[in-house]
């Protein structure tokens, strides 16, 4: 690993700190360089706060009396493009050139239509040495929730589901069955609070009665996404609770309760997945889990949208049921959560 790959991996450790905390916006982090050693580093925190290079360079001022002639004389590390336009915050780029600061090292770029490679020309033009694509690779899947709705505007799409040693995903007789230990729910309560929102249809609703929080995980628990067409599910349920903010697709009306926002669909019988995901595209929801049931997975599956799968399989089984969703992918892990084994695999490029 050389010089450049070291701090660059340092600023990928920092910027997944902010996992769950800054969507709409990516993950960055920064640490500034001086004479071999890091003098100052930070992350984007929160959404609308002080991007990463903003809380590195401050770390420095704070930390230095003599800061402003060791920024003189520093390189800065960033994983993502450092942005050149105002948005919630002033630009990074200007930052950088205000400490003259003499040599930038980046990750990736930006392909945020504001920045992408205004960031880098704003700098180079500034008389700064730029040098980018260092862990290009990394930071780009690092950020590939961004990346995604960026490029392809709509969210990145995680299917989960568990399913018995069988092949089956529930009973036919619609009665709740757990297939997956306690482990297996715990790290699933950690996905939902690394996601914007999580989504399933009527029936896992009415079966269920879930929460969809993460009361077995720290975090904040993501936006809830229900498919009732018809608006048939009593309003006695979990997701009707007012406890975050629920969106009901119907065919019905569009309306707002609280924290209840009906989204109404004209046309249910074609494109239903583009239509979600479009509106959700809208509302700034950068990645959404989608749960279930199996209709609704096989719903996204037919239609292709999807970016990862993640299978748990328990040793329980059933016999007969409702057959669990076939879906084919590149499989890059099989692993244990506690007696469950689970398969994650990622959708091939160019979907």
């Amino acid at each position: 690993m050389t010089q450049h790959e070291k701090y660059m991996q340092r600023c990928i450790e920092l910027a997944k700190l902010g996992a769950g905390n800054v969507s709409p916006n990516p993950m960055v982090g920064a640490v500034v360089v001086h004479e071999g050693n890091i003098i100052g580093e930070g992350y984007h925190q929160q959404y609308g706060q002080a991007h990463a290079e903003v809380n590195a360079i401050n770390q420095v001022l704070t930390d230095f009396d003599n800061a402003a002639e060791l920024l003189k004389n520093s390189t800065i590390y960033v994983s993502l493009e450092p942005c050149a336009h105002y948005g919630k915050t002033p630009p990074c780029a200007d930052l950088v050139i205000k400490y003259h600061i003499p040599k930038v090292v980046v990750g990736c770029r930006d392909p945020f239509d504001q920045v992408n490679g205004k960031g880098i020309e704003k700098l180079q033009d500034a008389g700064i040495a730029v040098i980018s694509g260092i862990l290009e690779e990394e930071c780009q899947w690092l950020n590939r929730r961004f990346f995604t709705r960026v490029q392809k505007q709509r969210p990145y799409i995680i299917l989960k589901w568990a399913q018995t040693n069988d092949g089956f995903f529930a009973p036919n007789d619609k009665n709740q069955f757990w297939i997956t230990g306690e482990e297996s729910r715990r790290l699933v309560h950690k996905w939902r609070s690394e996601e914007d929102a999580i989504l399933i249809g009527k029936n896992t609703v009415a079966i269920d009665n879930p929460q969809l929080n993460v009361r077995y995980w720290s975090g904040k628990s993501p936006k809830r996404v229900v498919i009732d067409r018809k608006l048939e599910l009593s309003n006695q349920l979990h997701i009707y609770d007012q406890s975050v903010e629920t969106l009901i697709f119907n065919e019905v009306k569009m309306d707002f309760d609280g924290k209840i926002k009906y989204i109404q669909l004209e046309d249910f019988e074609r494109f239903v997945p583009q239509y979600i995901l479009y509106q959700l595209y809208l509302q700034d929801i950068q990645s959404v889990i989608i749960e279930g049931g199996a209709h609704t997975l096989n719903t996204f599956i037919e239609a292709n949208l999807w970016d990862e799968a993640r299978i748990f399989t328990g040793k329980a089984e059933l016999g007969q049921g409702v057959k669990a969703p076939y879906i084919s992918g590149i499989t890059t892990d099989e692993l244990l959560s506690g007696h469950d084994r689970l398969k994650l695999l990622y959708n091939k490029p160019n979907n």
